[in-house]
């Protein structure tokens, strides 16, 4: 049996892509371990929604943009600013490489997040997180996981004053 190059390069590239879907509460514990929960006044319930609406939880991720960039990873981190896919002009604010972003080690991809939501935009640099998750409720995120997240107190202060 031949096998063409095309069909050789396709599984090549997937043995590459070490890749995962992770489940809601087993990312929400890796969130939190990784310092994630209120960094920069945003809970684990702000990083759930946000990452199952850009990505689906799945770290191995890439969608191209009509502007000819492309998001990576659990996150969907762009090429144009954040990281280097050697295709797209970029500022490679976190000072890597795109397809590090498609593996199942999420560290990379939270300290480069961790980044873009230290700049002005805060979590508004994605969209779905302010079209699905901004001013709702983000308590369900967490349901079932049995964690011991502390809330946000100035979140929580702000909406009962609203």
């Amino acid at each position: 049996m031949q096998f063409s190059s095309t069909v050789i390069m396709i599984i090549l590239m997937a043995a590459n892509v070490d890749g995962k879907i992770y489940e809601r509460c087993e990312l929400a514990k890796k969130l939190e371990k990784a310092g994630l929960n209120n960094y920069k006044g945003y809970s684990i319930g702000d990083w759930l929604c946000m990452a199952h609406y850009e990505s689906g939880f799945d770290t191995s991720f890439v969608d191209h943009n009509p502007d000819g960039s492309s998001e990576y990873g659990i996150f969907q981190l762009n090429s144009a600013w954040w990281c280097d896919n050697g295709i797209t002009p970029t500022k490679n604010l976190c000072h890597m490489d795109c397809n590090d972003l498609l593996n199942r080690h999420i560290l990379d991809d939270i300290i480069c997040v961790k980044q873009v939501v230290s700049s002005k935009n805060g979590m508004n640099a994605w969209d779905s997180w302010s079209r699905h998750c901004f001013d709702h409720d983000l308590s369900e995120w967490l349901k079932g996981c049995d964690m011991k997240v502390k809330p946000n107190l100035e979140k929580i202060i702000h909406n009962a004053n609203s």
